[in-house]
């Protein structure tokens, strides 16, 4: 079997000709058709070169970082631009496939004057994005080693979460030990919502001292070799109420239906119907406000994703996320997720900590 590198996938999937160049600009995207870069400036791609275009600062780390790619430095009277123009007049470049969901009308203004008028600007319309919603196994190896720390860093804070410690001392402890355990940096700010807090979906950890009876919702990730995780948990500290044992009992129940239920061929919208069916019909209409989940890999939101609006049939090699919810303001909330690995028969979650309440 042949390997293609993703600049070949991208050159394959926009059956680009000869006259036909790719500038990227989104970092994540030129991170992933470099299969490793990670600095600034843009990334020029055609069927006869691959070349980042950077400043001094990022030249060597460059070189190191895609060594399949040619660094063009720019200097004073030559910016990204101009170096641009030189590739897409080297080559009798006639298309130049741009991101312009991505640069502001002022950048794609400087660009085209650049460049010149008489060189045709189509959108690359996420083109880069649809390539990388199927991993491949070398992305889902650092995505596992990303849940693998995700998991143990949940395990091991669960003895340190005491009454009296506040929600962004839990992040810290929290954070500094998936750094401990080997994170690269953190896939999003970590989400820590107690009691009353619970009900907020994107909760920012704050001041809020930590009780017994509280709910304690913690949504996390580590990033690792440039790839995400995510996985949130609900645990009680100490005897929770009746009626948040309920909450938690009816998220799990949803969470464990379409996890088993996920499995290539099935639809976003689907999946998102099962558990919002299930969580509707046990008096909680209209308190799971957000989609089941999303696609994780250099982004922590990608494409496709588990919505009412999706209706993208999902294919083998998808890593996506299961997170219900369950939201009660004033009273507080329940969310639990898994990232998951979508199978033609199934699904491997692989976010692994336990998922059943967890009573401190």
């Amino acid at each position: 079997m042949i390997h293609l590198t993703a600049a070949e996938r991208l050159i394959n999937y926009l059956h680009a000709g000869p006259k036909t160049a790719v500038a990227v600009h989104d970092p994540s995207n030129m991170f992933y058709l470099t299969e490793g870069y990670t600095g600034e400036g843009l990334v020029y791609i055609s069927e006869a070169s691959r070349v980042i275009i950077t400043d001094f600062r990022y030249t060597e780390q460059a070189e190191r970082q895609a060594p399949g790619f040619r660094v063009e430095m720019t200097e004073t009277g030559r910016n990204h631009n101009r170096v641009l123009s030189e590739l897409v007049k080297a080559e009798e470049i006639t298309e130049l496939r741009v991101e312009t969901n991505w640069l502001s009308v002022d950048a794609f203004e400087d660009l085209r004057a650049a460049v010149g008028e008489e060189i045709s600007f189509v959108p690359l319309k996420g083109a880069p994005q649809k390539l990388r919603e199927i991993k491949t196994p070398a992305e889902i190896v650092a995505i596992r080693k990303a849940c693998d720390i995700t998991s143990e860093a949940f395990n091991a804070i669960l003895p340190k979460i005491r009454p009296g410690m506040t929600e962004k001392e839990l992040q810290i402890e929290l954070d500094f030990t998936m750094l401990r355990l080997g994170a690269d940096e953190f896939a999003f700010d970590t989400i820590i919502a107690s009691g009353e807090n619970g009900s907020l979906c994107h909760a920012i950890p704050g001041s809020r001292t930590l009780k017994n009876g509280d709910m304690i919702t913690m949504d996390f990730g580590a990033k690792v070799g440039g790839y995400c995780s995510d996985m949130t948990r609900t645990v009680a500290l100490g005897k929770p109420s009746d009626e948040m044992r309920t909450v938690y009992e009816t998220v799990l129940r949803a969470q464990s239906m379409c996890e088993d239920a996920l499995m290539a061929g099935k639809t976003g919208e689907e999946l998102d119907k099962l558990a919002r069916d299930y969580i509707d019909a046990r008096g909680y209409a209209g308190r799971f406000g957000h989609g089941l989940g999303h696609s994780v890999g250099i982004d922590i939101h990608e494409e496709p994703r588990l919505s009412q609006r999706c209706k993208d049939v999902l294919q083998a090699g998808v890593v996506i996320t299961v997170e219900p919810g369950i939201y009660l303001p004033g009273v507080g909330g329940v969310r639990i997720e898994n990232t998951c690995l979508v199978k033609e028969n199934g699904c491997v979650p692989l976010t692994t900590a336990d998922k059943q309440l967890i009573i401190l």
